[in-house]
């Protein structure tokens, strides 16, 4: 697997804005934020952009504008100011050698999904599922998914166990143990790729899913979805991340997206860990994608085994 080097302080970092448009005060915000870590930034045009309303740009100059990034040797790490919608028109004008041949750590989630599952498959590249540089820098870093990253970021260590907050437990859905190459993300992405050349493979793999404002209609239907296509089949273990105002509209029956979870995944009998705080929450742990892990679901552990980045 292709892999960035691990940063020092004074090491530059693109930020870029590959789906939707950020707001300005947010990007200078992040800029700052960058500085604060020791870092300096190199700022994508995109980022000061809209079109349309819900694009940063048109989906050829995001795509120029991430090619850039990779080959610009200054640029030692590429971070996503946000997500939103937009990175699957990217995945058919992106030249993966590039990426294959200029690995660079790349920091993201929720949209952002499509372009880890492209650069993986694509490039061969490790990335890293974690917060944007426009939304929790700016909102108010969670002390705890801060230390995280850093370690990631300035370590080329394994990370190791990942552990909730204190008073938030992972939850075991199905005990044992597993081990395999860590992937996925949003869940909405996910199944957006599937029937695609980009569909996500979940072979012995431990697969992650999380999303935001989805009704549990809605991820009983996507997680239905992945059931057909074989994805929890495939798969070595389950890690259940953040459901964010995953809830049904007031005064509407429903199962919650708890009981879909014991409903559709419990019976595949995969090794299943719930209630990791990794995705649209304030707690957001970031989650190595593309390096192997192992699942110890009877006893809450989550633990990454291999370095996301070289020295």
């Amino acid at each position: 697997m292709n892999k960035g080097c691990t940063l020092r302080v004074g090491d530059c970092v693109g930020l870029i804005a590959p789906a939707s448009p950020v707001e300005g005060y947010r990007v200078e915000k992040a800029i700052c934020e960058v500085e604060a870590m020791g870092l300096r930034v190199k700022v994508g045009p995109s980022s000061y952009r809209s079109f349309g309303g819900y694009l940063s740009d048109t989906p050829e100059n995001r795509a120029c504008e991430l090619e850039a990034m990779f080959r610009d040797p200054e640029v030692r790490a590429i971070w996503c100011l946000r997500g939103g919608y937009g990175t699957p028109q990217l995945l058919d004008l992106l030249d993966y050698s590039i990426i294959a041949e200029n690995p660079k750590l790349f920091i993201g989630y929720s949209d952002i999904t499509a372009l880890h599952t492209a650069f993986m498959q694509e490039a061969c590249l490790a990335t890293l599922h974690g917060p944007m540089a426009a939304v929790e820098p700016v909102n108010g870093f969670d002390p705890l998914s801060k230390e995280y990253l850093e370690r990631i970021l300035f370590c080329a260590e394994p990370l190791g166990e990942i552990v909730n907050p204190p008073g938030i437990a992972a939850r075991c859905l199905v005990p044992g143990t597993a081990s395999g190459t860590i992937v996925g993300g949003n869940l909405s992405l996910i199944c957006t790729t599937l029937g695609t050349a980009y569909e996500l493979d979940t072979t012995d793999k431990i697969l992650f899913l999380e999303d935001i404002d989805e009704e549990p209609y809605q991820v009983d239907r996507m997680l239905t979805q992945l059931a057909l296509a074989g994805k929890f089949s495939d798969a070595s273990a389950i890690i259940l991340g953040s459901w964010e105002a995953c809830a049904a509209k007031e005064g509407k029956e429903s199962f919650t997206v708890e009981e879909i979870f014991e409903r559709i995944i419990v019976p595949f009998q995969k090794p299943t860990l719930a209630n990791m705080q990794i995705g649209h929450d304030p707690t957001n742990l970031p989650l190595p994608l593309g390096v192997r892990g192992t699942v110890i679901a009877h006893e809450g552990i989550l633990c990454v085994e291999e370095s996301l980045t070289i020295e």
